[in-house]
């Protein structure tokens, strides 16, 4: 769900970032953001690049190709500015396996316990021996 979360942050985040530039009547005034790359290709069986990068740091870059389900598989990474300055950074891949995303910033689960670990290989070893419960 988190990864979910993410991935629709930076779709805004880029949205709002290539809106048109300009001031508007009882808006606060923000401040301009120069694009600096928009490059798109469509090979239209599926298959794509897209790279955008903006003036304050925002970047997203993507490949598509042809899955082996009619599905178009994506590969690439997006990030933004942070208030602290730093930059939020995300790799991911989405395939037949499903949508898997990298960075530091995304939490991790915690390790399972000793005893939890055990009873997995005990598990584990009771179905190579054909036992079943």
């Amino acid at each position: 769900m988190m990864n979910f979360v993410f991935v629709l942050l930076a779709y805004l985040m880029a949205a709002v970032a290539a809106a048109p530039q300009f001031t508007r009547p009882n808006l606060p005034d923000r401040p301009f953001v120069a694009i600096l790359r928009d490059e798109r290709q469509d090979q239209g069986d599926g298959a794509f690049n897209y790279v955008f990068e903006a003036a304050n740091g925002i970047r997203e870059s993507r490949v598509g190709y042809p899955g082996s389900k009619g599905q178009t598989n994506m590969q690439g990474s997006y990030r933004f500015p942070l208030d602290d300055g730093t930059f939020a950074e995300v790799r991911f891949v989405a395939d037949e396996f499903g949508f898997r995303a990298e960075s530091p910033l995304l939490p991790t689960p915690h390790p399972l316990p000793a005893h939890a670990v055990e009873q997995i290989r005990v598990a584990e070893e009771q179905r190579r021996r054909g036992i079943q419960f």
